[in-house]
């Protein structure tokens, strides 16, 4: 039942008297004779509930005083979502949620100043990665006696002077958090290099200030993943990226496909000897017309699929791309918004169950393409969660898509699903399920009148 009441928390179609009901619920202390036999399960959901309520758009204020006054994780909440403001909240009585909003950039330097002398250890560590600080709460945090409040700040300070200081702190882990501050000049990030007590390479992978010749000394790590982060990297120049590209490791190399400025001749060979993946690559992205055209007409399949992935290309292109003889390119185009129903059609037709789950993830197809690709014999699985989640998701298509596993949470969700049916999943086996057809705004309101308490 709790699972139930939890989607219907954060159902956006909840009327405002439920809302009130089921905020006087979650509010309520447990009753003393039945905390001996509650599950621990129930207590979670519970607290879910509390959380989903406190993530409504449309709380009035004395709903959100009502809620904030229930305990300090529901003000945080709250805080974090932008319900309460600094007026909202005494520092004394709800510390934590103060945090949030200096954490938010919402709170006042007195609470900082105020939390900054705090005894407890926790509520200072937490203090230490807010930013904005005033700059005598950031020296004195510098400071601290406890190393781990002084490590927190030098991983997030944003004043450059104290994150250089941090970087020649006496401890080991402040200096270690200080190089991966990105706010720490790179300057004193090198010079951490030579740290006997540190190994920083990995903060020399992912740094985008350094000299080429870190990068090339990096370059030569002996861990595979330190040369795939540093294969990612906007920093190195395109000796490095060509040095990369030979490298031994395949995840380096498919990494290296990812940088924002691989020469497009590299690129092709990486994408013919590499399985690389559905996703648009940055350099892809940032293309000139030229080039897209020029990888739109490779002879290699694996190229012009790089180039599909792209959702603005002129008609023209797009089109083109959808007649191609790889089912690959056509799925990778398949989704491109502005593709008419004939010629979705017609990729099914040729393709057939290659190509129907990126069909159905068009933002065009039709509510009757999508009906039509659920029948599709034999099934294909992945279609059934591209439909499920489809704004143009018909009621028919939606009931097909109940059969299969995965996509049944997400069509329990779809509005267009018939309310009858909105209302039987709620004592769904699965309680996700259940969850989230309590979530759905198609879900009558007489049967979320029943359901709260």
């Amino acid at each position: 039942m709790n699972n139930v009441l939890w989607g219907l928390a954060a159902n956006p179609a909840l009327p405002p008297e439920l809302v009130d009901r089921l905020i006087a619920w979650a509010v309520a202390e447990p009753d003393p004779s039945e905390a001996l036999v509650e599950d621990s399960a129930d207590d979670l959901v519970d607290d879910l509930v509390r959380a989903a309520l406190t993530g409504r758009a449309d709380l009035g204020r004395a709903q959100v005083a009502t809620l904030a006054a229930r305990d300090e994780d529901t003000a945080v909440g709250l805080a974090r979502g932008g319900h309460l403001t600094a007026a909202d909240v005494d520092p004394a009585a709800r510390p934590y949620a103060a945090l949030a909003l200096l954490d938010e950039g919402r709170g006042l330097p007195e609470w900082a100043r105020l939390f900054a002398a705090d005894p407890s250890p926790d509520i200072r560590w937490k203090l230490a990665s807010c930013p904005g600080l005033p700059p005598d709460v950031v020296t004195a945090l510098a400071a601290d006696p406890d190393v781990e409040v002084v490590t927190e700040l030098a991983l997030w300070t944003a004043e450059v002077p104290e994150a250089d200081r941090l970087a020649r702190h006496p401890h080991p882990e402040v200096r270690g958090a200080a190089a991966a501050n990105p706010a720490t000049p790179a300057a004193a990030v090198t010079a951490l290099a030579e740290d006997p007590e540190l190994s920083v390479t990995w903060v020399f992978a992912e740094r985008t200030d350094l000299p080429q010749a870190v990068y090339a000394r990096t370059a030569a790590d002996p861990r595979p993943g330190v040369r795939a982060t540093l294969a990612q990297n906007p920093g190195i120049g395109p000796e490095l990226i060509r040095v990369l590209a030979a490298d031994p490791d395949e995840d380096v190399r498919r990494s290296l496909a990812r940088h924002p400025r691989v020469p497009l001749d590299v690129l092709v060979e990486l994408a013919t000897t590499l399985r690389i993946g559905p996703a648009l690559l940055p350099r892809i992205a940032a293309a000139p017309p030229c080039e897209v055209a020029e990888l739109a007409a490779s002879p290699h399949a694996a190229v012009r699929m790089l180039v599909a992935q792209r959702r603005d290309l002129p008609a023209e292109l797009r089109d083109a791309l959808a007649e191609d003889r790889d089912a690959a390119v056509v799925r990778a185009v398949a989704p491109h918004p502005g593709l008419s129903e004939d010629r979705l059609r017609s990729m099914v037709s040729l393709h057939g169950a290659q190509v129907l789950s990126a069909v159905a993830a068009n933002p065009d197809a039709s509510g009757a393409l999508l009906e039509h690709l659920t029948g599709h014999r034999p099934p294909v699985r992945r279609v059934f969660k591209e439909v499920a989640r489809h704004p143009n998701a018909t009621g028919p298509a939606l009931l097909a898509c109940l059969a299969d596993r995965r996509a049944r949470p997400l069509a329990a969700a779809h509005p267009a699903l018939p309310a009858a049916t909105v209302t039987a999943l709620l004592a769904d086996e699965d309680s996700w399920v259940a969850h989230e057809a309590a979530a759905n705004p198609a879900l009558p309101r007489t049967v979320m009148a029943d359901l709260v308490p």
